[in-house]
C-alpha cells in the first residue's frame, strides 16, 4: 500500500482538525433516510456498495408502508425486491433483510438489539453496519469505516492502516473526546464533498493546513 501522507498528524492537529469540522456541522447525521431504528438498520444493510442517494430513492415508498420487521415479513422477499431492484446486489440484500427481520421478530420482540456483537450475527450485518446502528441509535462511540473514512485516514495521516479494522482501531485510539462519537460522520461528509477520491478540493478545504497528504494542492506556510 503506497504511503499517501508525509507524517502522522499530531494529537494537537487531530484535535484542531475535528474542532474545525465540528464548527461547520455541530450535529452531523447520516444522509440515509429513516423513520425508526428498524428502518435505519435496513437502510444501512441496503447501502453496502450503493450510494445513500440511491438507497433513499429505493426506500422512499418502501418505508411509507414498512415500519416494523413483521410488516417486512408480510411484504415478503418478492415484494421487497420490487422496491429495491435499482440497488446493486438487490437479490442478496432482499434475502438478508427478510432473514434478519425474521430473527428480530422471533428472538428480539421486533426490536433492534443494542449490542454490536449481537447485531453482527444478523444476516447481512457486518461490523460497519453494526457500528452505524449502535452509534446513531444508541449514541455509542463507534467508528464505521467506509471508503471515505478509509481514504481520509490514510491520506491525511490521521490514522493510517492497511485494513478497515486497523483504521477503525486507529481512529478510536487517536481521536479523543468530545470528537470520537461523531468522528466517522464528519469524515464521511468531508470525504464525500471536499476530500473526494479523484479530485480533492484542497484549495477549498478548511483543514488543509493540518492535513499531511503528500499531493496536497495547496501551499501551507
Amino acid at each position: 500500500m503506497t504511503k499517501l501522507y508525509q507524517r502522522l498528524m499530531t494529537a494537537a492537529e487531530i484535535d484542531e482538525y475535528f474542532r474545525i469540522l465540528a464548527a461547520a456541522r455541530p450535529e452531523p447525521e447520516t444522509e440515509l433516510a429513516y423513520g425508526n431504528g428498524y428502518q435505519l438498520l435496513v437502510a444501512v444493510v441496503l447501502s453496502a456498495q450503493a450510494t445513500d442517494v440511491g438507497v433513499n430513492k429505493a426506500t422512499k415508498r418502501l418505508f411509507e408502508a414498512v415500519h416494523t420487521p413483521q410488516q417486512m415479513l408480510d411484504l415478503g422477499e418478492d415484494g421487497l425486491k420490487q422496491h429495491i431492484r435499482t440497488i446493486g446486489l438487490f437479490n442478496a440484500k432482499a434475502k438478508n433483510v427478510i432473514a434478519l427481520s425474521r430473527r428480530l421478530v422471533d428472538e428480539f420482540g421486533g426490536e433492534v438489539p443494542h449490542s454490536r456483537d449481537v447485531l453482527e450475527t444478523l444476516p447481512g450485518v457486518g461490523r460497519k453496519t453494526a457500528n452505524v446502528v449502535v452509534n446513531v441509535l444508541f449514541g455509542e462511540e463507534t467508528c464505521a469505516v467506509d471508503t471515505h473514512v478509509f481514504r481520509l485516514a490514510n491520506r491525511t495521516g490521521l490514522a493510517p492502516g492497511k485494513t478497515v479494522l486497523a483504521v477503525e482501531n486507529g481512529i478510536m485510539k487517536r481521536v479523543k473526546a468530545p470528537w470520537r462519537r461523531h468522528a466517522h460522520h464528519w469524515l464521511i461528509l468531508h470525504g464525500r464533498y471536499v476530500c473526494t477520491a479523484r479530485s480533492p478540493k484542497c484549495l477549498d478545504c478548511p483543514v488543509a493546513h493540518l492535513c499531511q497528504f503528500k499531493a496536497k494542492q495547496v501551499l501551507v506556510k
